[in-house]
C-alpha cells in the first residue's frame, strides 16, 4: 500500500513489461533507483532518498523513520513535508515526483516493505508455486490442514484443485484420518482424502482416527468402538462419513438413534426394527447437506444445479469470461468468496465470484454498491450486470447492477470481507 498510494506500482510494472522509457527524475538518484527502474518501491531507498536528494543527515534520516512509522498517531510526518519537497526542487527535481514520494513516505507509515522482506516474500511465492505445479496434491493436502489461514476458504481450495486434476475423496469413517491425508489412486497418483476434522460438530479428538486403523465391520461396530457422542454421530451421519458401513444419510441418523439406546442399555444386538423408506437425496440437496457439515461438496459446485438455466439464459461461466469483448455488456451468477475494500481504493470494493469453472474479478463503484448495499453484503450467491474489461490478461466485471439469484440454498456459507 506505501507505494501504491504514491503512484509508484503501475508506473514500475510497464517498465518492467517495456512499456515505458525508464528515466530519473534527477541524475543524483540513479545509484538509489536503478534497481527499481528509476521507481522508488522499496522502504530503504525512500530514506537514501531523503539524503541523497533532500541532503538529510543520518540522524535526520533516523528520525524519518521512526516518524514514517508512528505518522498516523503522531503527525509527525507533515513536520517533513516542506523540508524534503523544498530541497528536492531546489535540487532540480520535479514538483509532482517530490510530492509523489511525500506520499509513498505516509503510505509507508501503513504498511511498508524493505528490501529483505520483498525478498522473503517472493521465495515463499516462488516456492509454493513450484510445489503447486509439482506436487500439486502434497501442496492442497497440507493447505488444508493449515486451515485457518490464508485468503480463500477450503470449498475454493479443493475446487481449484480440481480443476488441476486433483481427485478429492469426501470424508469416510473408514478411511479418514483426522487430518487430511494422501492416498494412491488405481492409476498410481496421489489422491487426497478429506479428514474428519472438516465435518462440523465432531470434537477434536485426533487420537479416535488415527490411522491405520481395523476397518469397522458396521454401524454398530462403528458405534460400538469410537464411543461419540450423539452429536457426533449426527454430524458424520449427516456430511455421509457412514456410507463406507452400508448407509446412507437418513437411515443412518434413524439407525443411530437405537443404537445408541441399545448401547446404553447394555444391549449389544444388531437386529433393527423394519426402517421406514427413506426418499433419497435428489443430487442439489446433497451437495448443500455437504456445505452444511463440511462447508465444500465432492459431488460438484452449487452452481452446477443452475448450470441448466444459466445456460438456456445465456449467462456465461467464469471461464468463458476472458474471451468476451473488452466493453461488452455481460450477465454472471457466481458464489461469493471474498469483498475487499482497501484503503487505497478510494471507496472501490473489489469483489471475487466463483462458479464450477473457474473465478470472476468483480470491480464495485462506491455508487453502485451504496446502492445495492444490503444484498452486495448479504448474499452468498449474486447475480451481476456489468461491462467486460479486460487489461494486461487480466478480466475484471465492472458492476452495474446487483440482482437476486433464486433456486440456490447455501445454509451458513460466508464470504471473507477484507478491508
Amino acid at each position: 500500500p506505501g507505494p501504491i498510494s504514491g503512484g509508484m506500482v503501475h508506473p514500475y510494472l510497464r517498465r518492467k513489461q517495456g512499456l515505458e522509457a525508464i528515466h530519473y527524475p534527477h541524475p543524483c538518484l540513479q545509484p538509489v533507483l536503478h534497481k527499481t527502474l528509476g521507481v522508488p518501491l522499496f522502504q530503504e531507498q525512500v530514506m537514501k532518498l531523503a539524503m541523497v536528494a533532500a541532503d538529510y543527515t543520518p540522524g535526520e534520516a533516523d528520525q524519518l523513520r521512526r516518524d514514517m512509522a508512528a505518522w498516523r498517531r503522531s503527525g509527525r510526518m507533515e513536520q517533513h513535508r516542506e523540508r524534503l519537497i523544498g530541497r528536492m526542487t531546489a535540487k532540480g527535481i520535479d514538483l509532482a515526483f517530490a510530492e509523489r514520494i511525500f506520499e509513498q513516505l505516509r503510505g509507508f507509515g501503513e504498511y511498508g516493505f524493505p528490501e529483505s522482506h520483498a525478498a522473503s516474500f517472493a521465495l515463499i511465492a516462488y516456492a509454493s508455486a513450484w510445489l503447486k505445479c509439482h506436487h500439486p496434491a502434497a501442496f492442497l493436502c497440507a493447505l488444508l490442514n493449515a486451515q485457518p489461514m490464508g485468503f480463500y476458504n477450503p470449498s475454493t481450495l479443493l475446487e481449484d484443485g480440481r480443476r488441476h486434476g486433483i481427485v478429492v475423496l469426501p470424508v469416510c469413517v473408514q478411511h479418514s484420518a483426522w487430518d487430511c491425508t494422501l492416498e494412491r489412486g488405481p492409476d498410481g497418483a496421489l489422491q487426497l482424502r478429506m479428514g474428519i476434522r472438516y465435518v462440523k460438530g465432531v470434537r477434536e479428538e485426533p487420537d479416535k482416527w488415527q490411522q491405520p486403523r481395523p476397518p469397522f465391520a458396521s454401524l454398530h461396530d462403528f458405534v460400538d468402538r469410537q464411543r461419540l457422542s450423539q452429536k457426533c454421530l449426527d454430524a458424520l451421519a449427516e456430511a455421509d462419513a457412514l456410507a463406507a458401513l452400508g448407509v446412507d444419510r437418513r437411515q443412518a441418523l434413524w439407525q443411530l438413534r437405537a443404537l445408541q439406546r441399545r448401547l446404553r442399555d447394555q444391549l449389544h444386538l444388531e437386529q433393527y426394527e423394519d426402517l421406514p423408506l427413506f426418499a433419497p437425496l435428489q443430487p442439489h440437496e446433497a451437495v448443500l447437506w455437504d456445505y452444511r457439515r463440511t462447508d465444500h461438496s465432492p459431488r460438484g459446485h452449487p452452481i452446477q444445479q443452475l448450470r441448466p438455466w444459466l445456460d438456456a439464459e445465456g449467462l456465461p461461466c467464469a471461464a468463458q469470461l476472458a474471451h468476451l469483448d473488452d466493453g461488452s455488456r455481460v450477465h454472471f451468477v457466481g458464489l461469493v468468496l471474498s469483498r475487499q475494500r482497501p484503503m487505497t481504493a478510494k471507496g472501490v470494493t473489489f469483489f471475487t465470484l466463483e462458479d464450477e469453472s473457474g473465478f470472476a474479478n468483480l470491480v464495485v463503484w462506491k455508487d453502485v454498491f451504496a446502492k445495492f448495499s444490503v444484498l452486495a453484503r448479504t448474499a452468498a450467491v449474486l447475480g451481476v450486470t456489468g461491462r467486460i474489461q479486460t487489461q494486461d490478461g487480466v478480466t475484471h466485471i465492472v458492476v452495474q447492477q446487483f440482482w437476486q439469484v433464486s433456486g440456490v440454498e447455501m445454509g451458513q456459507q460466508r464470504a471473507r470481507d477484507f478491508h
